[in-house]
Parts: C-alpha cells; sequence; structure tokens
C-alpha cells in the first residue's frame, strides 16, 4: 500500500508541472512573451526582481517572471536558487554613485542644488487613472522632449552640502574593513551596518516598506527627510591580479537614497543630523527609501536611543526581511503534517474527555447537595 501511494503521489507531480505549464502559456492563440518584451515593459518588475533576487541579469530575471507567471516572490526564488550555482571569479571595487550618469535626481530638502533637479521618469506626477489608450495596440505613444542643455558634469551630493557645515554626522567608514558577505556567510548578530543592509537591499519590498511606515507613525521616532534620491547608471570595476589596476566590467542601473533625519544629540555628540542609505540595483525608489529609513531606525542603539519598536530591533528586521526564507517557512505548511496533526488531535479529544467528566462529577456533586 506505501508502494502503492509514493508512485500515485509522483504521478501527480508530474501531472502538476504539465497543468503549470499549460496555465503560464495560456490562450494558445496569444503571441508567447519574449524576454525582451518582459525586460522592456514590465521594467519595474524585473529590476524588483534583479534586487532582491541579488543578481545584475536583465535576461534572466525576466526569465525568472515568466517562468512564475509574474508571482515575484517565485522569481526572486528562482533567481537566488541560480545564483548559488555561479562561480566567483573576482569581488568589484565599491561603487562610487557620485559619478553616476544621472537619469533622475530630486532632493527635498533643497528647492535649488548644484546641477538641478531632474524629475526623470517617475510616476509621482501622474493622476493614478487607468489610461485605456494603453489597451490600443500599435498607436503611436508621446516622445519625450529633449532637454535645452546637457546636464552639468559636476553633479555633487546634496548631503555634502549638510556635511561641509559639520551639521550632520560623519561617515566613519573607510571602505579599508572586509565588508561581510551575506550571499555566503550566515546572518549573525549583533549585526554590523554592512550586513543589515544588505539584508534590506535583498528583503521583501512589502515588508521593508511596512516598517519604514511604522517609524513614521511613532514606532521609531524618525523625522525623516529626502536629501538626495538618484537614479542611473554607475560603472563596475574590478581589479585583476595580474594587472594591479582597476578595469571596467559593466555599467548597471542603480537607485540610491539618502535620507536625513533628526537626532537630538547626546552626551558625546552634540545636536546633528544623522544618516539613513538605500541602494539597489535597478530603479527601485519605493525600496530604498524605506531600506534608507529602516536602516536609520536600526543605529538607535549606536546612536544612544532606547531601542523599543519592532523597525529598532535588528533581530526582528532581519530575521523576517527575507521574503524568500518567509515564503518557504509560510508554504511548508502545504506539505503533509498528519502525524502531527493525529497526535494534536488525539490530545484535544483526551483534553475534551477530562473536560467533560469535571463537568459531570461538578454537576452530581451540585445534585447531591
Amino acid at each position: 500500500m506505501a508502494y502503492v501511494a509514493v508512485k500515485g503521489g509522483e504521478q501527480a507531480i508530474l501531472n502538476t508541472h504539465r497543468l503549470i505549464s499549460e496555465t503560464r502559456r495560456g490562450d494558445q492563440a496569444l503571441a508567447e512573451l519574449t524576454l525582451a518584451q518582459i525586460s522592456a515593459q514590465f521594467g519595474l518588475a524585473v529590476d524588483r526582481v534583479m534586487a532582491e533576487g541579488s543578481i545584475y541579469d536583465r535576461e534572466l530575471a525576466a526569465l525568472a517572471l515568466k517562468q512564475a507567471q509574474g508571482d515575484m516572490i517565485e522569481a526572486i526564488f528562482l533567481l537566488r536558487a541560480y545564483r548559488t550555482t555561479l562561480p566567483r571569479i573576482a569581488a568589484s571595487e565599491p561603487v562610487d554613485t557620485s559619478e553616476m550618469a544621472i537619469r533622475r535626481r530630486v532632493s527635498a530638502t533643497f528647492k535649488d542644488i548644484p546641477g538641478g533637479q531632474v524629475l526623470g521618469p517617475t510616476y509621482d506626477f501622474t493622476h493614478r487613472l487607468l489610461d485605456f489608450a494603453l489597451a490600443t495596440e500599435g498607436q503611436e505613444r508621446p516622445q519625450a522632449a529633449l532637454a535645452a542643455a546637457p546636464l552639468d558634469e559636476e553633479v555633487p551630493r546634496v548631503i555634502d552640502l549638510l556635511d561641509s557645515e559639520g551639521l550632520i554626522e560623519e561617515e566613519s567608514d573607510d571602505g579599508q574593513e572586509e565588508v561581510f558577505d551575506l550571499t555566503r556567510e550566515p546572518m549573525s548578530f549583533p549585526a554590523g551596518r554592512d550586513q543589515r543592509l544588505q539584508n534590506l537591499a535583498r528583503g521583501d519590498e512589502g515588508f521593508v516598506l511596512g516598517l519604514a511606515y511604522s517609524t513614521l507613525r511613532g514606532y521609531g521616532h524618525n523625522h525623516p527627510f529626502v536629501g538626495e534620491l538618484r537614479l542611473g547608471e554607475v560603472m563596475v570595476e574590478i581589479v585583476p591580479e595580474e594587472l594591479g589596476f582597476p578595469v571596467a566590467i559593466a555599467e548597471i542601473t542603480v537607485t540610491e537614497c539618502q535620507m536625513i533625519n533628526q537626532f537630538r544629540g547626546s552626551a558625546e555628540k552634540p545636536p546633528q543630523f544623522t544618516r539613513g542609505y538605500g541602494l539597489t540595483f535597478g530603479h527601485n525608489e519605493r525600496k530604498v527609501m524605506a531600506m534608507s529609513l529602516v536602516d536609520r531606525a536600526m543605529r538607535a542603539g549606536e546612536l544612544g536611543e532606547d531601542v523599543r519598536y519592532p523597525a529598532q530591533d535588528e533581530e526582528f528586521v532581519l530575521s523576517h526581511a527575507d521574503n524568500v526564507e518567509a515564503n518557504g517557512f509560510v508554504t511548508h505548511f502545504k506539505l503533509p503534517h498528519y502525524v502531527d496533526f493525529q497526535g494534536e488531535l488525539q490530545l484535544v479529544r483526551q483534553l475534551r474527555a477530562e473536560h467533560e467528566a469535571t463537568r459531570e462529577a461538578a454537576q452530581m456533586k451540585e445534585a447531591a447537595e
């Protein structure tokens, strides 16, 4: 009987694979989506999958989305799994975002900034109304006008304006220490900021956004200002041992957010602004803003602030931010738990019998009195 059950289960699983293939393809009369179409027209979805999947490859991210039928977390899982099969050839040099080829750059702290505000591609100023013209295929779309003049070559970080006056904390990291690698080492506590930022960059956008929102509603004492939000392309460089000097190997799109937060000061430090930071692959503004808010919240301990809320608790945040881990744990409840449940069922029946016996004994005692 056990052998028959196993064979039957195997056949059922093979059939689900076929059903997945059918439902994924959909109506055979419709043209199949190509990876190029997904990459070009679902760019923000591709960017999120790359960011949380920890691998910069638009074609692979598009493939994962197609295979997962648009399920973001499943696509991220697929990309993460593929990543584990890749050899590590070299480690890149730190990316210099001050040299970014900017497509979008805004600041909420100063109106006039060196290099100017660059709105770029954003939904911030749309009316959030369904555009039924998009349902019409082959229609000519409006083209953006060219800028009257190119951007200034020098586009300094807005946060450097405060830095020059000593109004914001100094960044202590000189980039010389070995960086924690969350893709190769398990999480450890207490976690350094490098580990925390890696975890947030790979973390589920919705979870990080919810935590960030909690800090703004009194559960983290954040009063933030967007010092600068940047979207653009940066060069990735490595230093081959045989050459001894940096060589550019790729140009990638990144989004960066520098968040400015209040800090009342402590016995050791004067009142000043503090920093929250976010950086991800691709165009992920909501993610980097949420990331920078949670980054600042988790710095409460090092800044001498009380740690009282979930977003400030690094063990809570880092242990639950990863959507691949969370998905695996929640989804495993669909697997057979027959033996466990039978044990629980027997226990509940026994407790109910004891409860009923106690109740009947109490009733008999009352009747006798």
